[in-house]
């Protein structure tokens, strides 16, 4: 057992974010440690582009051209792909636009950030090191419990994602409808692909109306490209990863992707219930930011700088309740944090986002529109729904011609574009009732699993899995419509700092 001022679980933008803010006090008279479960801190799963507005706010000296794959957007399209054409639209909405924004790498972004929190020494940041649970007593959080022992502090942040052990176990019975599944590779184009580093492509449509998919262009030739597969696609049994191919191969993405490259590939699983799955952001000695306290927007398809932002205002938070010699009860949590929050245009622009894509439950057409009138009418209008039951497609995809750089097998993928390794210790994904499992007919953990670490078993009942090949990315937990699965906290993942 330990004991230090703050305890931090999970090491992403939010939590960057807040010791950032920490760390421009230059004699920080407060002992933090992060824990973070991937091995290194620069291990991110997501190409992305920024407004950073936030980013910016809160770190003013940041030079984002020094930063690996960075470069500002030049260009920008919204696409719309059915079947084989491509109708590019004259019009971006503006809260779709990311004008003045930035074309990142999450995973080099946070690699440059991480050295910056450690090269200050006023923070440390402790990777390999997954948060089992949260420590309560008394209907309180006194620290963190990780998988050999325990770390008590006077407070708690919980920045460990959308399904993160410690959020989880805070969330309670929270029951959220809105996730997506994101799957993304990035790659070395051809030589005589004419793409400007800043090009950044939003297409919906293809390979299913319902999935959203980008590109984006980094310097020196390298692209990323990825789909967005949503709660609300009435059949997922199709793996993301088939969905990926299949994208790729549009002729209108082919042709700057053919004769490329497979250079680093990832999957994450998104919570995209927004304001809707904000959580209790503060408790007693424990307080949220990030993705698992609903800071994504998914109107605007932003969530980085969101998160960043609500790591920023706990860490003016803290700096302001230690100043004054003042607890971290949830009272004052709530006056320092919450508050800081609630006015600020995370939460402005989440209340317009809120029920923009409630349309999609009643199909494309609906959800399109919906998300139009939110955006335009700052969400005094939006077209309303509920979720539907699955319905099952005859349309069948066929199949990827794999040529061994880019069109390559799903296992194939995990070998070229990052090592996939566990590290000591019990299986993190688990099943609770095996009778369930036997019920089950539609197996979405299988179909959906990233890293296809979880297999039908040979008499039809608990699925086997691998942790061996698992990459982390929770979209077994999301699927499951038995909520039969048990995610627990593990070692290791999949290894690349260029994502």
């Amino acid at each position: 057992m330990m004991e230090v001022d703050i305890a931090c679980a999970g090491f992403g933008p939010a939590t960057a974010g807040f010791l950032t803010t920490l760390t421009r006090v230059a004699d920080l008279p407060l002992q933090v440690i992060c824990y973070e479960r991937a091995d290194d801190i620069s291990f991110g799963v997501s190409g992305l582009v920024t407004r950073a507005r936030g980013i910016r706010a809160s770190w003013p000296e940041l030079d984002f051209s020094q930063i690996p794959m960075a470069t500002p957007v030049t260009t920008e399209k919204l696409v719309w792909l059915r079947g084989t054409r491509a109708v590019e639209l004259p019009y971006i909405p503006p809260f779709l636009h990311k004008a003045d924004g930035w074309v990142l790498s999450l995973g080099q972004f946070l690699q440059y950030a991480g050295g910056q929190l450690m090269g200050s020494g006023l923070v440390q940041i402790w990777p390999g090191s997954p948060v089992r649970e949260a420590i309560v007593e008394d209907g309180r959080v006194c620290g963190l419990r990780l998988q050999d022992w325990d770390v008590r502090a006077q407070l708690t942040v919980v920045g460990d994602g959308p399904v993160g052990a410690v959020g989880r176990q805070l969330d309670g019975k929270r029951d959220l409808h809105e996730w997506a599944l994101g799957m993304k590779m990035v790659v070395d184009l051809r030589d005589d692909v004419e793409l400007a580093a800043g090009t950044v492509i939003h297409t919906f449509g293809y390979p299913e109306p319902e999935i959203f998919g980008f590109l984006y262009a980094h310097p020196e030739r390298v692209a990323t490209v990825g789909i967005f597969v949503p709660s609300w696609l009435r059949d997922p049994r199709r793996s993301s990863y088939r969905y990926l191919q299949h994208f790729m191969l549009h002729p209108y993405l082919w042709r700057y992707l053919r004769g490329g490259k497979l250079r680093s590939w990832g999957a994450k699983s998104l919570q995209e219930s927004g304001r809707r799955g904000d959580p209790e952001l503060v408790g007693e000695g424990f307080a949220r930011i990030g993705e698992g306290s609903g800071s994504t927007n998914v109107l605007t398809g932003s969530g980085v700088d969101e998160a960043w932002t609500t790591g920023a205002q706990l860490g003016e938070a803290v700096l302001e309740l230690h100043r004054a010699g003042k607890p971290f009860t949830k009272a004052k949590l709530e006056a320092a944090y919450v508050a800081r929050r609630r006015d600020s245009w995370v939460e402005r622009d989440a209340r317009v986002a809120e029920r923009a894509r409630d349309g999609f439950h009643r199909g494309m057409i609906a959800g399109l529109v919906g998300m139009a009138l939110a955006g335009f009418t700052r969400g005094k209008l939006f077209i309303p729904g509920r979720p539907q039951p699955m319905q099952r497609r005859d349309r069948q995809l066929a199949d990827v011609p794999c040529d061994g750089q880019l069109l390559v097998s799903h296992q194939d993928a995990l070998l070229m574009g990052g090592k996939v390794q566990a590290g000591p210790g019990e299986d993190h994904v688990k099943f609770r009732d095996p009778a369930l499992c036997r019920e089950c007919a539609t197996k979405l953990c299988v179909s959906m699993c990233s890293g296809q670490a979880i297999a039908n078993s040979h008499d039809g009942g608990v699925p086997a899995f691998d942790r061996e090949k698992c990459v982390h990315c929770g979209a077994c937990l999301w699927n499951c419509e038995q909520k039969n699965v048990i995610f627990a906290a593990g070692t290791g993942g999949l290894h690349s700092s260029e994502n």
